[in-house]
């Protein structure tokens, strides 16, 4: 059974399989979070990003959408970066999208093996997403994700900066069931 939880604490230091990045659509780099995990994992990160845009991704990462890199230097071994919804600015898919991330982001760690993941309050930041909104979003998308291949992770972990954030999904959490 999945452990499913939320914890105050620094997503660049969880030892875990994978951490979640909430990046922007270019892929390299930015504030928040998304600076905080290429300050952490290095130039590793940055330089696996611009190979995708090379490659793979020249247009950059669509919202909803979510790949793999190396975690860099950082404890995790990868980085599931995935690009969360400009809150109001979807013609009202902006739960679907912010959904999406979530479900692509564990089904991108599932492919690579992770059994443990930590997720950030995506789109919360800067993204204008109010949390109140997105964190019933977040765990419902979780729980769905968790439940349609549930031997698929030991753990996955919202991790969280702020108390009152985390109090959110600590809600969210329990509203669940």
């Amino acid at each position: 059974m999945t452990v499913i939880e939320a914890v105050l604490g620094d997503l660049t230091v969880e030892e875990v399989d994978a951490v979640v990045n909430a990046a922007n659509g270019s892929l390299l780099g930015g504030g928040g979070v998304d600076g905080a995990i290429h300050r952490a994992g290095g130039p590793e990160i940055l330089d696996a990003c611009m190979a995708l845009r090379r490659t793979t991704l020249p247009d950059g990462l669509p919202t909803g959408d979510a790949v793999v890199t190396t975690a860099g230097r950082m404890p995790a071994r990868w980085v599931v970066h995935t690009v969360g919804p400009v809150y109001g600015r979807n013609n009202g898919l902006d739960a679907a999208l912010l959904a999406a991330c979530h479900r692509n982001a564990l089904r991108a760690a599932r492919e690579v093996g992770a059994r443990t993941v930590s997720f950030p309050a995506i789109s919360c930041g800067v993204f204008g997403y109010p949390v109140e909104e997105a964190a019933p979003v977040a765990v419902r998308a979780v729980r769905e994700a968790v439940a349609a291949d549930p031997d698929a992770f030991d753990a996955v972990r919202f991790v969280l900066v702020d108390p009152k954030v985390l109090g959110r999904f600590l809600l969210a959490l329990a509203a669940a069931g």
